[in-house]
């Protein structure tokens, strides 16, 4: 029986001109490049210029993904933005990169997952085309972290950077086997009992403020690899696969070393995992789908390849997608 699967029809990013690196911060907080690497591995980050904001950084990764996949605003009715840092309170971010696309019609929304934006955003439209209620979508990541952070706090302002990733979705019939192209499985979950492990200070109806993020570094080191491990294996016992099938392994680029104790609890051949954290450090939802653009356009990811996407964030939140190229 044959069924329509949301495949990846393209995909791009965008990184802000401005690099901020380890001996950068070391000038700014009691830090150091050792320090920072041994801890996360990230050696340098993107920060967004003075006026460049969430929706620029999400507008340029949609154009290129829909130049990549050789389609226009009126090949697609639906755009889903992953954010935790809107332009905003409202409107929604989605809907400012829709009318700076030109695309007058479908509909526009923002997910707030925080880190696992992108694994929910892609679920969510997984769900429009499956059912019939989009001929065609655009899924972005984007965030400016460095807007909410706090550059006194060396244990946080360390760890995140600004950027945007996106795919365009089309629908496409195929067999109904695992063996199928596009989205094959997806697997999201939450817990609102851990909101102090990793949160923001501030918001609308609390403060009136934007606020700083606050982490709980080894609370949330602890939860991420028993949570996305969980998640993984859901995705694995629902398609049959084993860990040692996967193609490649596409995780939120939160740490280095939650990256590799996540690989080694499920039993992935540290190969097979892309890392883009010492180039990108923690870019929220914009890190899977700008870790999948760069192992698009080096020549790692090929046609048939399956890939396994993973998240965590605050909230907690946390979620798994698995997917054939």
């Amino acid at each position: 029986m044959s069924v329509i699967r949301s495949v990846v029809a393209g995909c791009g990013s965008y990184l802000p001109e401005k690099v901020l690196t380890n001996a950068d911060l070391a000038k700014m907080v009691d830090t150091s490049d050792e320090w920072i690497v041994e801890r996360t591995g990230i050696e340098r980050r993107h920060i967004a210029a003075e006026g460049e904001l969430t929706s620029d950084l999400g507008r340029h990764a949609a154009e290129r993904a829909l130049a990549d996949a050789g389609m226009g605003v009126d090949d697609i009715d639906l755009i889903v933005l992953a954010t935790a840092t809107p332009d905003n309170t409202f409107p929604a971010t989605a809907t400012t990169v829709q009318a700076q696309l030109g695309m007058y019609h479908g509909a526009a929304f923002d997910v707030q997952a925080v880190c696992s934006g992108f694994v929910y955003a892609m679920s969510v439209a997984n769900n429009f085309i499956a059912m019939g209620q989009s001929k065609g979508a655009l899924v972005i990541g984007a965030e400016t972290f460095s807007r909410i952070l706090d550059w006194e706090d060396r244990g946080t302002c360390v760890l995140f950077g600004d950027g945007a990733g996106a795919v365009v979705l089309r629908p496409e019939e195929q067999p109904g086997t695992r063996e199928d192209r596009g989205m094959l499985t997806a697997h999201l979950h939450s817990d609102g009992r851990y909101k102090e492990k990793l949160y923001v200070d501030g918001g609308p109806s609390s403060t009136g403020t934007v606020g700083h993020l606050r982490m709980e570094g080894r609370e949330v080191f602890r939860h991420a690899v028993v949570n996305i491990s969980g998640a993984i294996q859901e995705a694995l016992d629902e398609t049959g696969y084993s860990a040692a099938e996967i193609d490649w392994f596409i995780p939120h680029q939160a740490n280095k070393r939650i990256l590799d104790a996540t690989a080694k609890r499920i039993g992935l051949a540290p190969e097979k995992i892309i890392m883009t954290v010492a180039e990108h450090g923690n870019t929220s939802a914009a890190s899977v789908p700008l870790a999948l653009d760069v192992a698009l356009k080096d020549g790692r990811i090929k046609r048939g390849d399956l890939l396994l996407l993973e998240a965590m964030g605050g909230g907690f939140t946390w979620g798994s997608a698995l997917l054939r190229w």
